[in-house]
């Protein structure tokens, strides 16, 4: 048997990720996968980084917001669907520390891997023909993304980026996306990640839910001056400015 953690969408608060990596030590967990927007909504860019480099096994898969952050950072044009976020991403550029923006280039967008000889899939959302992300599907159904991946021989294709938990079954493929990290739209403060586990050729996948004290984190955004801060708050925290 063989469990990993998968965490998404941590999108810059250390507060979140600081609660999801205390609970994946205390269960023992050593691999942990990471799916991408580690940056972007929240302020927290480098230390995010540093929680997550002391981590001793970890796989990265590159998000949108990651791409975007780097685009603006060497001042090139930003990548599909990016646009509106283009200052906010600018003002997180001057923040970063450029070694970062280095270990993101070296990102893939997927990656696949073999676990006891269960085929597994790990990508920020699924990848169009051109490479690039699909349009966020709002409604998936187990039937739409079987169909989706009908060609491959994927037992488990794990993906973030649409930040609310999917979980499906179509055959023998899970399709599993633990639900963002780092954002609760709720109000709530609660971070979200997944536990992954192979037994026997079976895959079973779990979302954990880990309370946390997120105040300091919110009070950040008043007192940092983060671009469209108010926005931010009410779309993916659920709360009004402070």
């Amino acid at each position: 048997m063989q469990s990993i953690a998968i965490i998404t969408d941590i999108h810059g608060n250390a507060a979140a990720l600081e609660a999801v990596l205390k609970d994946i030590s205390g269960r023992g967990l050593r691999q942990i996968v990471c799916l991408g927007d580690v940056v972007a909504i929240g302020p927290d860019t480098d230390r995010v980084f540093e929680l997550l480099l002391a981590q001793e096994e970890i796989m990265f898969i590159s998000g949108n917001h990651d791409i975007a952050l780097q685009r603006a950072f060497r001042g090139e044009k930003p990548p599909p669907g990016n646009h509106a976020e283009r200052v906010h991403h600018e003002w997180l550029a001057q923040r970063i520390s450029p070694h970062y923006i280095g270990l993101m280039s070296q990102w893939p967008m997927s990656e696949t891997a073999c676990i006891e000889g269960v085929r597994m899939l790990f990508t920020h959302y699924h990848l169009n023909s051109d490479g690039w992300y699909m349009p966020v599907d709002w409604s998936p159904t187990a039937g739409k993304l079987n169909q989706l991946y009908a060609d491959t021989e994927y037992r488990l294709v794990a993906f973030g980026h649409h930040h609310v938990v999917h979980h499906f079954h179509a055959g023998e493929t899970t399709f599993f996306n633990p639900g963002a990290l780092g954002c609760a739209h709720s109000g709530q403060s609660i971070a979200k990640y997944g536990i992954v586990t192979v037994q026997n050729g079976r895959v079973t996948a779990e979302t954990v839910e880990i309370a946390y004290d997120n105040s300091g984190f919110l009070r950040s955004y008043e007192q940092l001056g983060v671009p469209d801060k108010d926005t931010i708050l009410r779309i993916f925290h659920g709360r009004a400015s402070h």
